[in-house]
């Protein structure tokens, strides 16, 4: 039995203070400071906050090292990474390359998955498949010669490990014949993204089976007044969304809006690159190279290719420059994509018996320590 006492442990819906939160391998309790067992082993989070491990559902690399690299040594080396940044579970995300690509990608992922639970690192909880079944006019980084129109068959061939699949409504001509095959037959999230439909089209594919918008207002049509757009769509219909909460690629001033109109529905995510975690400079991402600069990564042409952004600090970034409460912005990170892809039941909150999956930081938001399944993983 360990024993973490000193911190403001953040529960999903209120903050605990002046009391220890008990574990073993599972969340035992939270019990009053005077009521700690003789035999426990004591943590001190020396006044700092005390929240579940985070949950990134859209990741693309870290280190240096691709999900498309397709190659254990880059999972290992990403999922190692990640516990820096308080991340005790992920989605590696792949991109739109040529499929050989993306199945060797999935293929290695699978064969990890169920080592990851006992290993060192960030544990996979399946895939994220990002196309290549998406619009060529919202392509942003991804490579418009490897697009494809929507291939239940292939989704399906993989759908043990991917937990969601993106993919763009409108090239999915047969009255979304492949959306509805894939709700119909796996339990894969369809969620839809690069995606240049409109707002009909977009609530239609609600209709059909998409629950879910990848990286919401980027590579996607946007709200306005007379043509509303997949964005208005997502907001008007109970979807869940995910934003990227680096304050680039999303204007600050939407961090309440969103979770006003979306609440537990709104996922913070990184999309982070394999430039994340290193100094500025040329990178490469699905083999084209990639500038990274400030917060951000751009192809040669100036293009947005995504973000080198840690979970944690994409954290105290909503909270900030937001009014949202602590515990909902930290609920945005583990507890609702936790939901998203079904797993809720032993991830993304504090509640007795799920995993202990645990993260001390300070009052900055900087990762002290993170447990996975009661065990430090990494210490600063």
């Amino acid at each position: 039995m360990k024993a973490i006492i000193n911190g403001k442990i953040i529960l999903k819906d209120r903050i605990v203070e002046n009391c220890t939160l008990l574990f073993s391998d599972v969340i035992e309790g939270i019990i009053p400071n005077g009521s700690i067992p003789d035999n426990a082993e004591i943590i001190d989070a020396t006044g700092g906050y005390v929240l579940p491990g985070l949950i990134d559902i859209h990741i693309h690399g870290y280190l240096g090292k691709d999900v498309c690299d397709g190659e254990e040594e880059s999972i290992r080396t990403i999922s190692n990474g990640l516990l820096k940044n308080g991340v005790t579970a992920y989605l590696p995300t792949t991109m739109t390359v040529d499929m050989k690509t993306i199945r060797k990608a999935l293929e290695v992922c699978r064969s990890l998955k169920e080592e990851s639970k006992n290993w060192c690192g960030s544990e996979i909880l399946g895939c994220h498949a990002e196309g290549p079944f998406i619009s060529e006019s919202k392509k942003g980084a991804q490579d418009p010669k490897y697009i494809l129109k929507p291939d239940a068959k292939f989704v399906k061939e993989y759908a043990d490990i991917i937990k969601i699949i993106t993919l763009a409504p409108e090239t999915d001509e047969n009255d979304f014949a492949a959306i509805r095959e894939i709700c119909r037959d796996t339990d894969i999230m369809v969620s839809m993204g690069h995606t240049s439909a409109d707002y009909d089209t977009a609530m239609e594919s609600v209709s059909a089976g998409v629950r879910h918008v990848t990286h919401l207002f980027n590579a996607m049509t946007p709200l306005v007044h007379r043509a509303p757009g997949v964005v208005t769509a997502a907001l008007n219909s109970d979807v869940s969304v995910e934003l990227i909460v680096d304050t680039f690629h999303v204007n600050k001033c939407f961090y309440d809006l969103l979770w006003k109109l979306k609440g537990r529905k709104l996922c913070f995510i990184t999309d982070c690159l394999p430039a994340g975690g290193l100094p500025y400079g040329e990178y490469t991402l699905g083999g084209t190279k990639i500038i990274y600069n400030d917060i951000v990564c751009r192809l040669e042409d100036g293009t947005v290719a995504g973000s080198v952004l840690p979970l944690n600090i994409g954290v105290r970034n909503v909270y900030k420059n937001s009014n949202i409460p602590l515990y909902e912005c930290v609920n945005c990170a583990s507890l609702n994509p936790a939901t998203v892809i079904g797993v809720a039941d032993r991830k993304g909150s504090l509640d007795i018996g799920k995993d202990a999956d645990i993260v001390i930081t300070d009052y900055d938001f900087e990762v002290k320590k993170t447990i996975i399944k009661g065990k430090i993983r990494y210490e600063a």
